[in-house]
């Protein structure tokens, strides 16, 4: 059973401007029980409330109330970055499809800021498999015109769909002139932004899922066309 959501409490607000102006381990280490309060256990009963009612949109869709979970890590991998600061100044959320967590997956993604709010679905970027299989689906002619068909219904709610990253059309793929833009394509993604007090309200889940309803035509399409998942 889904669980009810409060909100998110001041105590995450101020975690995540603390880390963002002081993004070092002696910050995180003085203030853990505010990382506890206001990251870690709000985001476990939000991926909770979300989760169960997620899975009526789309039944095969996965999470886990936990940090490596649905709960991304604070912790930032700096291993091959120019950019050393040891934490994330976010907090993802992330419900994903097929049995292996990931992001390399279709799924409903989720980012509070202390300014603002990020969701949507799809995946911002694929793999080279992925990336194959989403060429070969977008040249097919039957899914390539349920591709079509799903971007113009998320495109009649108001949202963009993106994804967008390349100037030529790669070697070897052709298709009809109305879905040949997306050969252009390397993710495909909608979502929404709002304000971050709009995570204060205790309404909050029932907003959130409406946004993440009427952008998953555009997931459901990668989900039954793309993902080997």
């Amino acid at each position: 059973m889904s669980t009810a959501f409060p909100g998110f409490p001041a105590e995450t607000f101020a975690f995540l401007e603390g880390i963002a102006a002081h993004n070092e381990k002696a910050w995180f280490d003085a203030n853990r029980p505010l990382y506890d309060a206001g990251y870690v256990e709000p985001a476990k009963a939000l991926v909770a409330a979300l989760g169960p009612r997620l899975q009526k949109v789309s039944p095969q869709v996965q999470f886990e109330p936990r940090v490596n979970g649905s709960i991304a890590r604070i912790n930032r991998d700096i291993r091959f970055s120019k950019d050393k600061r040891p934490y994330k100044d976010h907090l993802d959320l992330w419900f994903w499809h097929g049995e292996k967590r990931g992001w390399d997956q279709p799924g409903f993604w989720f980012r509070l800021t202390p300014a603002k709010i990020y969701l949507g679905s799809g995946m911002h970027g694929f793999g080279k498999e992925l990336l194959e299989s989403f060429r070969n689906a977008v040249i097919h002619p039957r899914s390539g015109k349920a591709l079509l068909a799903a971007v113009k219904q998320v495109e009649a709610k108001g949202y963009e769909v993106g994804g967008k990253s390349r100037k030529q059309p790669p070697r070897g793929y052709q298709t009809d002139p109305d879905r040949a833009e997306y050969l252009l394509f390397e993710g495909l993604h909608a979502g929404t932004e709002m304000p971050a007090t709009a995570a204060l309200e205790p309404g909050f889940v029932d907003k959130a899922l409406e946004h993440f309803a009427a952008t998953w035509p555009i997931g459901k399409w990668l989900v039954d066309e793309v993902s080997d998942g």
